[in-house]
């Protein structure tokens, strides 16, 4: 009813007054009352979702953001869990039923005759510790009458690691180069278990087998650092 009164002005004469724009005319379009709308077209506008499209776009987005935030919350678990280190124990170490005493040494020391009286403070040192190490030394623990050979093998095999104290005496003593390939031997991987440690040798003079190892160069504060080696490496031999 509201598009006829409309239609018939088309074939007016004065049409064109009609469809002509006005002065005052606004450039946009005049408002279209409701009571010209269909109902038909009302009730399409007003019409609600359905509840299914409703619920598939929620799930949609919470499925998106989901993996988002579990992703984020993992990783931050494993960067905590990663962050958090376990320190040993002086208990866990002497424990009776501990795997450190499946070796009859803890630590066994490799070093040439002209460096004895450093490696005597080393070993009291190490065995004074509250862990209690206990520490091969040759002149002291190699039973009389046994052969060099067997003394030192057997020496590295019952040991859990070795420390290799390398100075220019050590370089020039073909058992020390024989006690150490023994060591490299046992432990091809390394594991921890062999510590070189530095003294009065120039870096380039460093023993080739043992250039994929780090070493402790021997300084004010290097027994501490020694004894906290062992004690790594005994935490290995307690976890593996």
């Amino acid at each position: 009813t509201c598009i006829l009164p409309f239609l018939s002005h088309l074939g007016d004469p004065r049409r064109s007054s009609l469809l002509s724009p006005r002065a005052d005319a606004s450039p946009f379009p005049a408002p279209v009352p409701n009571s010209c709308i269909p109902g038909w077209f009302k009730r399409l506008l007003h019409k609600p979702k359905p509840r299914s499209v409703e619920s598939s776009l929620n799930t949609s987005h919470s499925s998106s953001s989901s993996p988002s935030s579990s992703s984020a919350e993992s990783s931050s678990t494993s960067l905590t869990r990663s962050t958090r280190s376990s320190p040993v124990l002086v208990s866990d170490i002497t424990a009776s039923g501990s795997a450190r005493w499946a070796k009859s040494y803890d630590v066994c020391i490799c070093h040439s005759e002209v460096d004895l009286e450093v490696v005597e403070e080393l070993v009291s040192y190490l065995e004074g510790q509250p862990e209690s190490f206990r520490c091969f030394l040759q002149l002291r623990d190699a039973a009389p009458g046994s052969a060099v050979v067997t003394e030192l093998c057997d020496a590295v095999q019952n040991s859990h690691c070795w420390v290799m104290l390398i100075t220019p005496g050590f370089l020039q003593d073909p058992w020390c180069k024989y006690q150490m390939h023994q060591a490299l031997a046992e432990a091809p991987m390394a594991n921890g278990r062999t510590i070189p440690v530095l003294k009065d040798v120039d870096r380039k003079d460093y023993p080739k087998e043992l250039r994929n190892l780090y070493y402790i160069y021997m300084k004010e504060n290097s027994f501490r650092q020694i004894r906290d080696t062992v004690v790594r490496c005994e935490s290995l031999v307690l976890v593996g």
